[in-house]
């Protein structure tokens, strides 16, 4: 029925949108490798106006613990570095006169538990968006068969089908935050 199929598919999507926001939200956890969307946050004063690093330079990871920048123009390579001492992300840039290095400081014990926490605390919120999301078309799929518009068996099984799709993407949601951690953790 295309009532049902539609507020499945309106479920599914809004899990969807919850494991995207997700995977969003772990890229900005720190591990202790180097990631160029750590330096997402880095804006350059490009004659004048607030630019992202990555549309000024070329960011590149040439090993695990180090960033390299590598502006288009030389003569933003000042700019580069006031706009990483500015971003507050803890890391000192090192200017040679053609690129800027960056060396990621080591995770203490304590501070990868700290992060492990909060790592938990944002997979919860995921379960918590998928669960809503459930609910809604749980909400819809009652509405319908109280307006008569679907029967009570087909409620029952499409709510059996969005409970499948929600174990589906929370069994996802625990994937992902395992890997998470376990890339945190390992020295």
């Amino acid at each position: 029925m295309k009532v049902i199929d539609e507020i499945k598919s309106n479920a599914a999507k809004a899990m969807e949108k919850s494991i995207d926001s997700l995977q969003n939200e772990l890229k900005k956890v720190r591990t202790g490798r180097a990631q160029v969307s750590m330096l997402d946050p880095v804006m350059v004063d490009y004659y004048g106006s607030p630019t992202p690093l990555n549309q000024v330079a070329t960011v590149t990871c040439p090993d695990a613990k180090s960033f390299l920048i590598t502006p288009w123009e030389t003569n933003v390579l000042k700019d580069i570095e006031a706009g990483i001492i500015k971003s507050n992300i803890g890391m000192s840039p090192q200017n040679d006169g053609k690129a800027v290095r960056l060396r990621l400081p080591e995770l203490t014990e304590e501070r990868r538990k700290d992060l492990v926490k909060s790592i938990k605390k944002i997979l919860e919120d995921a379960r918590v968006s998928i669960r809503m999301a459930r609910r809604d078309g749980n909400d819809s799929l009652k509405q319908k068969q109280k307006d008569k518009e679907i029967s009570e068996d087909e409620q029952k099984s499409a709510m059996n089908d969005i409970q499948d799709k929600t174990n589906e993407f929370i069994k996802k949601v625990d994937q992902i935050g395992s890997e998470k951690e376990k890339e945190l953790l390992t020295i």
